[in-house]
């Protein structure tokens, strides 16, 4: 099962504050764990909401807000997504991860099974094409 790891921001990640030595190495270490367990497959932290923006969607309308964003516990400030067995491999995972004063959201990610039929075949093979190009550009990624 595919689960994604959301770090949630806190007031110190949305003003741009970076983490310590101390922590990046930590953090370093228990990726390697998580690498070599098997279990990311993918992974990165973000920059504060006031580097982003919104795209609100109303019927044919599209309009986008900059950030920042108010709440930032409401906010990510960066995440990973795992294989794992199950939920309960995912939680004793994310109890490991080296934070002191944080929090961390883990939801699964939907399977192709959960749409049923309205996943046709076409729609099945079609997603699947898709999903091969994009670790293709991933691969390209870490190349470049």
């Amino acid at each position: 099962m595919k689960v994604l790891v959301f770090v949630k921001a806190s007031e110190e990640s949305e003003a741009g504050v970076m983490p310590d030595e101390e922590l990046l190495t930590a953090m370093g270490r228990y990726n390697e764990e998580l690498v070599k367990a098997g279990i990311v497959l993918d992974g990165d932290g973000l920059r504060p909401s006031s580097a982003g923006v919104r795209i609100r969607f109303s019927g044919a309308d599209r309009s986008v807000v900059d950030g920042p964003f108010a709440e930032a516990k409401e906010l990510v400030a960066g995440y990973w997504v795992w294989n794992v067995e199950s939920m309960e491999q995912a939680i004793e995972w994310a109890k490991r991860i080296p934070f002191t004063d944080d929090e961390v959201e883990v939801r699964p990610c939907f399977e192709p099974d959960d749409f049923g039929e309205a996943l046709t075949p076409e729609l099945r093979a079609a997603s699947e094409k898709v999903s091969q190009k994009e670790a293709g550009n991933r691969a390209r990624l870490k190349t470049e």
